[in-house]
């Protein structure tokens, strides 16, 4: 299967909601990314049994200190969330540059991607999918994390909600 070294482009002006922009998963479905070159920062949230309960303050203050650092990315977009706990996520923003009062770090390595859609509730089950769906392709599951491409205000305005699982590969 085909490595690609970048993201897929994110055309931020393909927005009907001046808030997420519409998401293509033809782009990301099935497809192995190669993070080496790409630079994360982290931030955490609060959850209870697996649900966020800081989520919007936590991206509010992050996503304002990467604006207030000009490390925004143009043309990707990427937010990696982890699931440690039941009561702690840990979210990695993509970054152009380092970002005062976080912590840099880089995930390299080769993630497979794969979108599916549909209720936050199915997660689980996806993501025995996703491990099933890896052994079938001769890949073992590492590092497992979701990029939720949009708000849940944007996903009921576009008619999807699109989930990205994510996993390290060798």
């Amino acid at each position: 299967m085909e490595i690609n070294n970048s993201l897929p482009i994110i055309d931020y002006s393909d927005n009907e909601t001046g808030c997420c922009p519409k998401f293509h998963p033809e782009n990301w479905d099935e497809k192995i990314f190669n993070f080496d070159e790409l630079k994360f920062i982290k931030a955490s949230t609060k959850s209870f049994m697996h649900m966020p309960i800081n989520m919007g303050s936590v991206m509010t203050k992050t996503f304002g200190a990467i604006q207030g650092a000009k490390a925004e990315t143009t043309e990707q977009y990427l937010i990696l969330s982890k699931d440690i706990s039941s009561w702690k996520s840990d979210h990695y923003f993509l970054v152009a540059s380092d970002v005062p009062g976080y912590e840099s770090l880089s995930l390299k390595g080769n993630y497979y991607a794969k979108v599916y859609d549909g209720a936050f509730k199915e997660l689980p089950k996806w993501m025995n999918e996703f491990e099933e769906l890896l052994k079938s392709r001769g890949y073992s599951s590492h590092d497992m994390m979701a990029f939720y491409t949009t708000c849940p205000k944007c996903a009921i305005h576009y008619g999807h909600n699109y989930i990205v699982l994510f996993s390290k590969v060798s």
